[in-house]
């Protein structure tokens, strides 16, 4: 997976899949996913993200299998 933020835009784009994307759907004005051939989220991307969230900082944590949060 992979996370861009294109600061000159506002944008942001998750990219959870290589796989090419066949079509978009909006969720909103400002969020679409891309899905591939089967209909799996290739990637969202999320325009005016800035508003949305704090791009200042990004926190990425694993939570080992069997263990509480």
């Amino acid at each position: 997976m992979r996370i861009k933020y294109f600061e000159d835009t506002d944008t942001t784009l998750v990219e959870f899949s290589s796989n090419p994307p066949v079509e978009t759907k909006e969720l909103n004005e400002n969020i679409y996913l891309d899905l591939d051939a089967e209909g799996n989220v290739v990637s969202m991307t999320i325009e005016h993200a800035g508003q949305s969230a704090d791009m200042r900082e990004f926190l990425y944590q694993r939570i080992p299998a069997g263990s509480l949060a």
